[in-house]
């Protein structure tokens, strides 16, 4: 029974191997179709070589910008390293030059050995080799040498001052009984300053400044603008103010009679009917600028000029002397010129007060410090020659009797108007001297200036200038200086100001900076034979007479 289902099956199954349908002979028959197949086949392989293909194009596309990022990384990784370094070498830098500049601080600010106790960190760069090597004379040349020429001035100074005041006192008074007093300029006494009224006048011919103050005629009064109240204040403008010339009843901080009902039994105390009712446009159109209602200093000048041509008119049958103009371009520089040929020049200068301080506007002055033009017609300078000299009057009262700051300043402008006259004028002037004393002056000790110090406090001012011409900078002494003692009375804006460098003008013309340096270390290397041959022979110093002068 198994053998014979062995054998049915083994029957099936070569049965079915043995099946045409499923294992073809070779030599059987080829489809009809098969040439349409292999078409098919060989467009399938064409399809399948372009899809290669852009497999292949797809892939190199892809690995290009793999490799293009890579790159790109590589790059900001190399830029972050080296951006790395450079703050590193910066952040280096910039903490030694912080050491570097903490160290010179300190190395200037050090007290000088002369000065144990003294203020001197405030004053940096006395130290180190000075003035170039050049030494200047000794103790006793010096003594010597202000004995003989330099002390007998002041007994002269005092003997011209008497007679110009003498002689202005009559001038002005002649001017005010010209002026109508409804429409001309109010007047008022003179105020004599710089360096004829501080004592250390020396130059020849002795020389007094005076100003004069003048106010407006009712209803009008002057209304100060200083320009260093602004903020931010422009560099050609620093130590200039604006005067507005104002009614008294247009100034809304003014009297306001005529703007409230006062009855008709009451008066104001200011201003009567009569005062409200005049127009009084004489004022403004004479003085103020076109346009515009401040103050013209040019149509100030020709107004005060035109003024003394009529007062020295009225009295100068009472004199045996000439009086003429020294300068065109200033208004009050006069001149008195005697029989025998001698002259004995002065500057009346207009002024107008600032307020109710001791600080005054100045059309113009005869040796300008600051050097530069004023920006317009209707800027004025401000002058604190008043305050000036007060400031040397309260300091000498601390110092010990006979100080020598006068005595410095006085060496120290001897030796600058020699070497003016020697290689010409330069950039440094005596305003700029007088500065570096008055600095000098708040820094030391009352001790320090003894006369037996006279030789050390000169070398001291000479080297203090130099520093000053080296960095282009001297600071007013008033303007933003906050170590000036409250008692001087200074206004708020001025002690609040920023400081006003006066050797701005170095900074924008080089070739005047190259000058004024020459001409200050040939003023020291002259100075000891100036010294030396003026101590042993004082010579006629007779100024000859200057340019051809306008009589009135």
């Amino acid at each position: 029974m198994a053998l014979g289902l062995f054998r049915v099956c083994l029957v099936v199954v070569t049965a079915i191997i043995n099946h045409p349908l499923l294992f073809p002979r070779e030599n059987a028959t080829v489809p009809e179709n098969e040439e349409e197949i292999i078409r098919k086949m060989q467009a399938h392989q064409e399809k399948l070589q372009l899809e290669q293909l852009r497999l292949e194009e797809e892939v190199a596309r892809l690995a290009a910008e793999k490799e293009a990022l890579e790159r790109v990384a590589e790059e900001g990784q190399q830029q972050n390293e080296s951006r790395t370094a450079w703050d590193l070498w910066s952040t280096l830098c910039m903490i030694l030059f912080l050491v570097i500049e903490v160290w010179r601080q300190d190395h200037q600010d050090a007290p000088s050995p002369e000065c144990p106790g003294g203020d001197e960190d405030e004053l940096p760069g006395l130290e180190g080799a000075p003035l170039r090597g050049l030494t200047l004379p000794n103790k006793g040349t010096l003594d010597h040498f202000y004995e003989r020429c330099i002390r007998g001035a002041t007994a002269d100074a005092a003997r011209t001052r008497e007679f110009v005041e003498g002689f202005v006192d009559d001038l002005l008074e002649a001017l005010r009984s010209l002026c109508n007093r409804d429409t001309d300029m109010e007047v008022e006494d003179f105020i004599g300053v710089d360096s004829m009224y501080e004592n250390w006048q020396v130059d020849r011919p002795l020389l007094c400044d005076l100003f004069v103050p003048f106010m407006p005629p009712e209803p009008y009064h002057f209304h100060a603008e200083l320009c260093c109240s602004r903020h931010p204040v422009p560099l050609d403008r620093q130590g200039y103010g604006q005067i507005k010339v104002v009614r008294a009843d247009e100034d809304p901080l003014g009297c306001i009679c005529d703007k409230t009902k006062l009855g008709e039994d009451m008066l104001c105390l200011l201003h009567g009917k009569k005062s409200l009712a005049r127009p009084g446009s004489e004022v403004e159109t004479l003085l103020c600028a076109r346009g515009a209602p401040y103050l013209d200093a040019m149509q100030v000048m020709k107004w005060f000029q035109t003024a003394l041509t009529r007062a020295w008119h009225r009295i100068a049958h009472k004199y045996e002397f000439d009086l003429a103009f020294g300068q065109l371009d200033s208004p009050g520089s006069l001149k008195i010129r005697f029989r025998s040929g001698k002259f004995m020049p002065f500057n009346l200068i207009p002024v107008i007060q600032c307020d109710d301080s001791d600080l005054y506007f100045v059309s113009h002055l005869p040796r300008e410090p600051s050097g530069d033009a004023p920006a317009s017609s209707t800027d004025w300078l401000l002058s604190f020659a008043v305050y000036e000299r007060q400031f040397l009057r309260m300091t000498s009262k601390a110092l010990p009797e006979g100080a020598c700051h006068l005595s410095c300043l006085q060496i120290a402008s001897f030796l600058l108007s020699k070497q003016s006259r020697l290689t010409g004028p330069s950039g440094l002037s005596n305003y700029h001297l007088k500065t570096a004393l008055l600095h000098l002056l708040v820094s030391r000790r009352p001790a320090d200036w003894e006369a037996g110090q006279l030789d050390a406090r000169l070398h001291e001012l000479l080297r203090f200038l130099e520093k000053s011409l080296l960095e282009k900078k001297l600071h007013h002494f008033f303007i933003g200086n906050r170590k000036v003692p409250n008692t001087m009375g200074l206004p708020e804006a001025v002690r609040r100001a920023e400081p006003l460098n006066l050797f701005r003008p170095f900074v924008l013309q080089r070739s005047l900076y190259r000058k004024t340096v020459d001409s200050f270390y040939e003023m020291l290397k002259n100075a000891p034979v100036l010294i030396s041959e003026y101590s042993l022979h004082i010579p006629s110093d007779h100024a000859s007479l200057p340019p051809k002068a306008v009589v009135l």
